[in-house]
């Protein structure tokens, strides 16, 4: 799933980041209310993870914008207010669900996977798709003309986002952020070596690529019938 997570106590987000990560979801964190919001109207998520107390925009203030823009992404509200008004509050807000701090991973992992679930239901789309190239949101299963194709964990992760991004060019700085969360090293390769090994998996094999180099400013993938730029 994509995850946005906004929350301003940086321990907490990477508690959270590199727990998601590790489930092979892709994430997106930001601090600050205003940036958050900017994010969530801008973007599209699988699920919302949102503190209540944030700078600039506080987190039930983000949800509320969001429903009267009819966004309607799930929302989790992450608070350590503990007051069932306050609880009552933010699901009336339009927060589907609420978890109090301290929390247990395991138990946050559970909710966010079931409002993803139903938002996948909801808006009937458990699966991304580039022409021939299916990856199955759910399952995590990939496939390009009926045919499985197995790939490792980052090469999944690499390949959802620029599946997420289609025919949109995605830079090196983009990806080292979001799939490895890593800040940008220009000396590294690493990323051309994941990108080989995905583009042997996902575009040898047949007749047309999918995924493309866009000298100078990244990686693209794009339906077959989309002109090169």
């Amino acid at each position: 799933m994509h995850i946005l997570i906004i929350e301003d106590d940086m321990s907490v987000a990477d508690y959270i980041k590199k727990g998601l990560t590790q489930e092979n979801h892709v994430v997106e964190h930001f601090s600050d209310g205003k940036e958050g919001l900017f994010a969530a109207t801008t973007e599209q998520y699988d699920v919302m993870i949102i503190d209540r107390m944030l700078p600039n925009i506080d987190g039930l203030t983000i949800i509320r914008t969001l429903r009267a823009s009819k966004i309607n992404t799930p929302a989790l509200i992450l608070s350590a207010m503990t007051d069932v008004n306050q609880r009552v509050e933010g699901l009336q807000g339009g927060a589907n669900d609420y978890l109090i701090k301290p929390f247990a991973f395991s138990e946050l992992l559970a909710r966010i996977t079931i409002l993803g679930q139903s938002n996948i239901i909801e808006t009937q789309k458990s699966q991304l798709q580039v022409g021939d190239l299916t990856l199955d949101l759910l399952t995590h299963k990939v496939t390009r003309a009926n045919q499985n194709i197995p790939i490792q964990t980052t090469e999944y992760r690499l390949l959802e986002y620029l599946m997420r991004h289609i025919n949109q060019v995605v830079s090196r700085v983009m990806l080292f952020e979001h799939v490895w969360d890593y800040h940008f090293d220009p000396q590294t390769n690493v990323i051309d070596v994941h990108m080989s090994r995905l583009r042997k998996k996902i575009d040898k094999p047949f007749d047309t690529a999918l995924i493309h180099t866009i000298r100078g400013a990244g990686y693209v993938i794009r339906t077959p019938e989309t002109p090169d730029t």
